[in-house]
């Protein structure tokens, strides 16, 4: 009985060490599963009006995990994204970017699996560009460089290059 009782113990002492090392692990990586913050958006190409954008506040607690990316850079609300972008491919590149007055990150988890980041493409604005587009969802997250409170932010999504 004093055999058992140990084992027994012992298991779930080896469940509860995995089910925390388990929610570690998870917790570091934005949760692209959960329903976004702000919105999804359903965007066919040749969408009107382009750009289609949102007023959100930018930023988190969440670093951005440096595995995402090397262009992985800021701080997110990691538990949801800002927004999800249900998207049908056309002909043209698709392009999503922010506009603040704050330093302002991106971090966009594509419908192909992969991460796509950027910082400073457009002053100390980000933009992401899709060159040819992949039809499905793009969770999109907004970030502040820097820690702290939350900064005011326009999320444009366009099929024009917003540096011309």
């Amino acid at each position: 009985m004093k055999k058992h009782f140990q084992k027994t113990a012992w298991a779930l002492a080896a469940a509860a060490s995995l089910a925390v090392v388990s929610t570690h692990v998870a917790a570091q990586e934005p949760n692209w599963r959960a329903v976004p913050t702000y919105t999804t958006v359903d965007l066919r190409a040749g969408f009107m009006p382009d750009p289609w954008t949102i007023s959100i506040q930018a930023g988190g607690s969440m670093q951005t995990p440096s595995r995402l990316g090397n262009d992985c850079r800021g701080y997110i609300h990691g538990q949801a994204p800002d927004v999800d972008l249900n998207y049908t491919a056309g002909s043209l590149s698709l392009y999503i970017h922010v506009e603040s007055r704050a330093d302002t990150t991106l971090v966009i988890n594509a419908p192909d699996g992969r991460w796509y980041c950027n910082d400073d493409t457009i002053g100390l604005n980000p933009m992401v560009m899709f060159s040819n587009p992949r039809s499905g969802n793009y969770n999109i997250w907004v970030g502040t460089y820097s820690s702290g409170s939350l900064e005011p932010a326009t999320l444009l999504i366009t099929e024009l290059d917003p540096r011309r």
